[in-house]
């Protein structure tokens, strides 16, 4: 007895087959690619040339953001860029290098008539053991910090002239969970120092990058003004040390809930830290220029430290009038931070000029409006 399957076998398997086929095709279908290029060399028009922002672009996957948000950057009218380069990204077995990713980045940039200044860090697995974070690195491994942030630097040479050696090293966190130590930091710029001026002899080799805090509990964090004092005092004390291991100073300026003109205090965070810092490289002879790597305010007025959008955007806007007007020795203003790659859903959002999709926020409008008149 025939079943019902056999019945009907011969009527419906064709059409059966066709559909699989059809769904099996629609599976191989794939967007376009989408071609992204260069484009022609652009020139950055501003009315303040110390204007920059920190990027983001290192945790960027789709390179039309890459190309679209340096053109933005150039609109808006800041010369400078700030953007981290991974150490692990780009080195993760010994000696095996790939700067395909960083050329990405730097490319586009530079294609819209960009400066680039490099922050070196995040330690791969290989340089440091187990159960550390990538903020720890041994001084047995300087030399391969060294060798990394000196390929970096060749591969680059005329094309990025600006390089931070590390970030933050006086907060714990960012000295890998350890108690924080200006001598030992000093100890790696002697490392890397004159292994990227071999490399790249016009290089400027900044050292710093100091969070501004007022806490002195060295398992914690360690105020940016003692940091700093310690490492001249580091310096000091080794004999085989000549002159200094940096050819500019890194700071990080953020103004709380201050404006701008709010005067430095060494019990307060503020814009006008940075010459608190200023008076301490002066007291020790060293007139190296400051590059303001990281700056400004939150606009998440539920946030202890935030302000409301307004002022976040008149302050912003005097904090680039004032840096240009009283610091001479001030090279560049970077505000953290142009986008973020993901919203954070937090105050981490409110330090942002574009969203996500770079879609401008009020404060991007506003400030390019001010950069580009005249």
């Amino acid at each position: 007895m025939r079943t019902l399957f056999d019945k009907y076998r011969k009527r419906f398997t064709p059409h059966w087959l066709a559909l699989a086929i059809l769904i099996a095709l629609i599976g191989q279908i794939r967007p376009p690619h989408l071609l992204v290029t260069l484009g022609p060399p652009q020139r950055v028009a501003t009315r303040n040339p110390l204007a920059g922002v920190h990027t983001r672009f290192v945790e960027e996957v789709e390179t039309w953001k890459i190309k679209r948000g340096m053109e933005m950057i150039r609109e808006m009218g800041a010369p400078w860029i700030v953007e981290f380069f991974p150490w692990a990204y780009y080195e993760k077995a010994k000696g095996q290098r790939d700067f395909a990713a960083a050329e990405r980045i730097i490319a586009h940039a530079e294609r819209q008539g960009l400066t680039v200044i490099a922050r070196l860090g995040f330690v791969p697995a290989w340089a440091r053991p187990s159960e550390t974070t990538f903020t720890y690195l041994d001084p047995e491994r300087y030399a391969d910090f060294a060798d990394f942030a000196a390929a970096f630097a060749a591969h680059f040479r005329g094309r990025v002239n600006h390089f931070i050696v590390w970030n933050e090293p006086n907060l714990q966190n960012e000295w890998g969970m350890r108690r924080v130590d200006p001598a030992g930091y000093v100890a790696m710029l002697r490392a890397v120092y004159p292994a990227i001026k071999q490399a790249h002899p016009g290089a400027v080799v900044l050292a710093g990058a100091l969070a501004p805090t007022i806490e002195r509990n060295r398992d914690v964090a360690l105020s940016d003004l003692e940091y700093l004092e310690e490492m001249y005092q580091a310096l000091r004390r080794q004999p085989a040390i000549t002159g200094l291991l940096w050819d500019g100073l890194a700071v990080h300026a953020y103004g709380a809930t201050m404006p701008p003109e709010a005067p430095p205090d060494p019990g307060a965070i503020n814009f006008r830290r940075v010459e608190l810092l200023r008076a301490i490289m002066e007291a020790h002879g060293d007139e190296s220029p400051i590059y303001i790597t990281e700056a400004g305010w939150n606009d998440d007025i539920s946030w202890v430290n935030g302000v409301t959008p307004a002022e976040r955007i008149h302050y912003t806007l005097r904090a680039l009038d004032y840096a240009r007007t009283h610091w001479p020795w001030v090279r560049c203003v970077a505000f953290w931070v142009f986008k973020l790659p993901a919203p954070a859903y937090g105050y981490r959002d409110h330090f942002t000029f574009v969203t996500p999709s770079l879609e401008p926020l009020p404060i991007y409008d506003e400030l390019k409006r001010a950069l580009q008149q005249g």
